[in-house]
């Protein structure tokens, strides 16, 4: 099999590729990378010296293809499907790449800030970092609750690039921040995410992981 995606199920940027892999039903090798095993981190850092996932390699092309977005642009590019992730009209690429940056840095971000927080020793919480964090994700909520407004996905009629970015970032954030009665439109969007079938084969692969998230 040409593609293999080094991936963890329970990993928000992973779930960001996966869904448009699913959407296409485009074939590849799913390898989980355990980083408890010093082993496979030096052989992943071989790939990718991040060490950050996701990561794709096309055996194909000889190729090593690092951080969501531009897999997903590379799977568009190379392995192309029914599903178009990023439109071919400028204006509507444009809005579609400004609202994958909007959930990647303005929800996944501080959503991570926080889940971070949690698994750190007691001595080494950071609650200013927090309290900034959520702050950042009730401006988020809010602006998304205005863009959102008349739209069925998140750059207009279109499922795209910006909602495999929204799937992970929202499923999260509600977890950490919920999003409430204020954010109707925010969560009518969240659902209807949840309800796409590669969002849902997403979740429950993940699921055997989900005890491993921290709840507090």
């Amino acid at each position: 099999m040409s593609l293999t995606l080094h991936m963890h199920p329970l990993s928000s940027y992973c779930w960001k590729v996966l869904i448009p892999l699913y959407e296409n039903d485009t074939p590849f090798e799913a390898q989980m990378v355990d980083f408890g095993d010093p082993e496979a981190v030096a052989a992943f850092k071989a790939l990718w010296p991040t060490a950050k996932m996701p990561l794709l390699r096309d055996a194909a092309r000889d190729r090593t293809v690092p951080e969501s977005s531009t897999i997903i642009e590379y799977l568009q590019a190379t392995y192309p499907g029914p599903v178009r992730f990023i439109p071919d009209e400028p204006d509507a690429a444009l809005r579609t790449r400004l609202m994958d940056r909007l959930f990647d840095l303005y929800v996944m971000t501080p959503m991570q800030a926080i889940v971070g927080d949690r698994i750190r020793p007691a001595d080494a919480k950071d609650p200013y970092g927090v309290a900034n964090a959520r702050a950042q994700l009730a401006m988020a909520y809010d602006l998304l609750e205005a863009e959102l407004a008349g739209r069925t996905w998140a750059a207009g009629e279109a499922f795209g690039l910006a909602d495999c970015a929204a799937a992970p970032a929202l499923f999260y954030a509600n977890k950490v921040a919920p999003l409430g009665e204020a954010h109707p439109n925010v969560s009518a969007y969240l659902d209807r995410l949840l309800a796409r079938p590669s969002v849902a084969r997403v979740l429950q692969e993940a699921e055997p992981y989900f005890a491993m998230f921290p709840t507090e």
